[in-house]
């Protein structure tokens, strides 16, 4: 099948080459027969220039420009032309004394008018060489225009698979680290059996809904976020009892404003496994608002070792993915001074 729709195709770029030559043809019997009543000389003596114009052309256009020029090769590209120039040129003049010679019996006033030139002869050889020429070179040129755009279509979809794939790893870093430590705190509550164990699966039960089912979509709405997070702290304030004093204070939450999943809750989970009581509590203020198609998070907690606070597993990866999902469009300030850590994102949106 294939080989078929080969010859087929070869079959038709021999058929437009004849009708081009052919076409050819009939421009130098024109050319040269103006003022010429002798249409066999005419004849004949276009029939004779044919091989030299094909011959010519078809050495540029499959071996000079694709070999030298497209390659640049300059150097050897002008050779080759001086030499393709100097032998086309010797049969230009050999095609003029034919038709003195041959065609009109040593007879000059014979010839027809133009066929005596051999600036018009060249011409005629030469303009036929630079056409076609000019469109091989248009045509190398598109191809390589279109080979271009192909690669670099082939590398971006790599480039964005290989950051599927890195994107996918940390969100999986994200699962069992979360429930960890989620879990780890249900497991006490159960060995004490509290009262608020059911509360407390209740709440888990919502955050694994929202891990199965929301944090594989690319973007989810802020407000689903907001919910997941309320809930999160609802769970670290089982486990706090009455160590922990958290604000967590929103304005302005669109509707539309849209988020990557778990984006913000490693910010907030850092908070609570580093975080140091100070005069018997944690204090843990969070801050989330929009302005102008921009999300504002800011969070802050009472702290004493600032190398683990800035260098958790948890941060690292959403710096990672921060760089994946908001290249050039976040900046995100991390300090730890007189004992307060403090976090401020800030997400373009729009």
């Amino acid at each position: 099948m294939f080989s078929q729709r080969f010859i087929l195709k070869k079959i038709g770029q021999i058929f437009l080459h004849i009708i081009f030559w052919y076409g050819i043809l009939l421009f130098y019997t024109y050319f040269f027969g103006v003022d010429s009543s002798d249409y066999n000389y005419v004849k004949d003596f276009s029939f004779f220039l044919m091989p030299i114009t094909i011959a010519t052309t078809y050495v540029f256009i499959y071996k000079i420009i694709p070999d030298y020029l497209i390659t640049k090769r300059y150097i050897l590209f002008g050779l080759y032309s001086l030499y393709a120039f100097i032998i086309s040129a010797y049969l230009i003049v050999i095609s003029v004394f034919y038709g003195l010679i041959y065609l009109s019996n040593f007879q000059y006033t014979n010839m027809a008018p133009i066929s005596k030139s051999l600036l018009f002869v060249g011409i005629s050889v030469y303009l036929v060489v630079i056409v076609v020429s000019a469109f091989k070179l248009l045509k190398l040129n598109l191809k390589h225009s279109e080979d271009t755009k192909k690669l670099e279509t082939k590398i971006l979809e790599t480039q964005l698979k290989l950051k599927e794939q890195e994107l996918n790893y940390l969100k999986m870093q994200i699962h069992p680290h979360f429930l960890f430590n989620t879990l780890n705190t249900m497991y006490g509550f159960a060995l004490k059996k509290a009262d608020e164990t059911p509360e407390m699966i209740l709440k888990l039960s919502n955050l694994l809904d929202y891990l199965l089912y929301q944090v594989d979509k690319p973007f989810v709405a802020l407000q689903d976020e907001i919910n997941h997070i309320d809930d999160y702290i609802e769970l670290e304030k089982m486990r706090f009892i009455d160590t922990l004093q958290v604000n967590f204070n929103t304005e302005n939450i669109l509707e539309d404003t849209k988020i990557a999943p778990m984006l913000l809750i490693p910010f907030i989970e850092n908070s609570f496994k580093h975080g140091n009581l100070k005069q018997g509590a944690l204090q843990i203020n969070i801050k989330l608002f929009c302005k102008n198609g921009t999300i504002f998070f800011e969070i802050e907690n009472t702290t004493s070792n600032s190398l683990t606070s800035e260098n958790g597993i948890g941060l690292e990866n959403i710096k990672k993915r921060l760089n994946l999902l908001y290249k050039d469009k976040h900046h995100l300030d991390i300090k730890n001074t007189n004992g307060l850590f403090k976090v401020h994102l800030k997400l373009i949106t729009n």
